[in-house]
């Protein structure tokens, strides 16, 4: 029998108390770890991983593209102390072209000799939100017009290069479905059987990329049409019906909701299947996108201890929008074939004063941000059941990014670090696990100075096995306290365990152009105990992971 969680925890600590209400003196750990290895949640897949480029201020031009004449170390264009890191962690599916860019596109003019293609101007030309004013002042550079220097068979290359599979976003606002069609055509027919599979050759790659993921649209609730879902149903059944498939199985993601915005995907799922169930099937993905952003102060590193507990916490909201949605998308699809792709999340702040004018959105996050990292990640993988793939925003130069690069100057962020920590759940079995622990309170403000009082949890995390391993890692979000923490396992004895840490003493450190490292992650001893008892001490203002060996 499958406890609940409140049943679970007055069984485990004591019939008729819960830890965080029993007195400390009753226990030699003040937090508990309490891992279900016979309660598998599902396969975590390695899309969870994934990652995202958009032609947004730096991202592309500078961070990934510097052309193969470039004074700084390329492979054929591309940067490539960015192309070796990236291989580091193994990552998932590079979703590409955007973003609310994907709605402008027209992925004709990205191909073909560079001299020959156009310039547009670029969707983020004029924009205001959250833009510093220099931005705004800009006269020209590939931020305000896109050169289309780089496009789908440099993006492709990029992918070869750090083993990733391809996620194309096809243009719904401004293209049609034939225009998509062309592009199904170019990246996947066999070599030398059509018009689009010969100017493919002749661009440099005879073989077909055999993309897979093809996004339906972007945000189409917004910057992809300002549809209404029902609007948005119609079209996405008529891009998705009858494409030729030049043997590829293709995995559609659906443009979902912004944030708990349910009646989105209510009235979505409801109009998509009025010509029946069977529609369904041709959904792989629901798209999903929620940022997390500070209210007041909203650049990087600058946060007192209060904002440092308000954006981790609005960043836990993840959990909820999860289960909201997958509530929902479970009554037009009981046998729960269609999943939950998060392809773009994050914390979005404003741009770094001491970032180049056109580097939009650019930052060096914190380590705030790289605890905002590893709980978005833990909560994918609580619910591997239900999210397939996910996409922080972006991979370089902006929005909770794992690098930064400037000219010749390259950094990993701490964002990078918690990926590589937790690179080893991908492809293991997520596993239940409960996280028992005392709630940390803080003040919130609003406008008016007027105080609220919020608390959030004291430490949380996920597990997951493969072989004889398992990995669980966790977020300890007390600035001031560490967890000393019971680990049971239920159905194994620890052998054997070793832990890796990333914090600091200073809440703000984060890893800049001239210091690069002073934030990365450092390995520790860890001993077990007679019989395989494992009390650990979870550092503040941490995220840690811990391999633990059994028998």
């Amino acid at each position: 029998m499958k406890l609940g969680r409140r049943e679970f925890l007055a069984g485990s600590l004591g019939v008729g108390a819960l830890a965080m209400l029993a007195p400390r003196s009753a226990f030699a750990a003040d937090s508990k770890i309490e891992i279900m290895l016979n309660e598998p949640i599902g396969t975590i897949n390695p899309d969870v991983y994934g990652h995202f480029v958009e032609h947004l201020g730096a991202v592309v031009y500078d961070g990934i593209w510097v052309g193969e004449k470039s004074k700084i170390r390329n492979y054929e264009g591309i940067r490539a102390d960015l192309v070796d890191a990236l291989k580091k962690i193994k990552p998932g599916v590079i979703r590409y072209p955007g973003g609310c860019f994907a709605d402008q596109y027209d992925w004709r003019d990205g191909i073909g000799p560079r001299e020959k293609r156009p310039t547009r101007v670029n969707f983020w030309a004029d924009t205001t939100y959250k833009a510093p004013q220099n931005y705004q002042k800009l006269e020209g550079g590939p931020q305000k017009y896109e050169s289309n220097y780089f496009g789908t068979d440099e993006f492709a290359r990029f992918c070869k290069m750090v083993g990733a599979p391809m996620y194309l976003a096809a243009n719904l606002r401004t293209r049609d479905a034939r225009v998509f069609q062309e592009w199904l055509d170019y990246c996947n027919s066999p070599a030398n059987t059509t018009s689009w599979s010969k100017e493919r050759a002749k661009n440099g790659s005879v073989d077909p990329y055999k993309v897979e993921y093809w996004g339906i649209g972007n945000e189409s609730w917004g910057c992809g049409g300002d549809f209404l879902p029902e609007e948005y149903a119609t079209e996405f059944r008529r891009f998705t019906a009858w494409n030729p498939t030049y043997g590829v199985k293709y995995k559609f993601i659906g443009s979902g909701p912004n944030g708990g915005d349910t009646n989105w995907t209510r009235r979505f799922f409801s109009k998509l299947t009025e010509k029946g169930s069977g529609q369904i099937n041709k959904l792989y993905g629901w798209g999903l996108h929620y940022y997390s952003g500070s209210t007041g102060k909203q650049i990087a590193n600058d946060f007192d201890v209060n904002d440092w507990y308000d954006l981790i916490q609005r960043s836990d909201r993840m959990e909820t929008l999860i289960e909201d949605h997958w509530q929902v998308m479970g009554e037009f699809d009981r046998d729960r074939r269609v999943k939950i792709c998060v392809d773009e999340w994050g914390a979005w702040h404003w741009q770094d004063p001491d970032m180049p004018d056109g580097w939009l959105y650019a930052y060096a996050s914190t380590l705030r941000d790289a605890l905002i990292s590893g709980l978005n990640l833990d909560t994918f993988q609580r619910h591997a059941d239900k999210v397939v793939m996910a996409n922080p925003a972006q991979l370089i130069n902006t929005i909770h990014s794992l690098f930064i690069a400037a000219e010749d100057k390259f950094a990993m962020t701490p964002n990078y670090h918690v990926f590589e920590m937790y690179m080893p759940h991908a492809g293991a079995t997520a596993i239940r696990s409960e996280f028992i622990s005392d709630r940390v309170g803080f003040s919130r403000f609003d406008a008016q100075k007027k105080e609220t009082k919020a608390s959030i949890w004291g430490l949380n995390g996920s597990a997951s096995i493969k072989d004889k391993t398992v990995t669980v890692t966790a977020v300890n979000p007390d600035h001031l306290n560490a967890k000393e923490t019971e680990i049971n396992l239920r159905g194994a004895k620890i052998v054997s365990a070793e832990a890796r840490v990333l914090t600091s003493n200073d809440l703000h450190t984060r890893n800049t152009f001239a210091q690069p490292n002073a934030l990365v992650p450092k390995n520790e001893a860890v001993t077990v105990g007679t019989g395989g008892s494992l009390v650990y001490k979870f550092a503040p203002a941490s995220v840690t992971r811990l391999t633990l060996q059994i028998a």
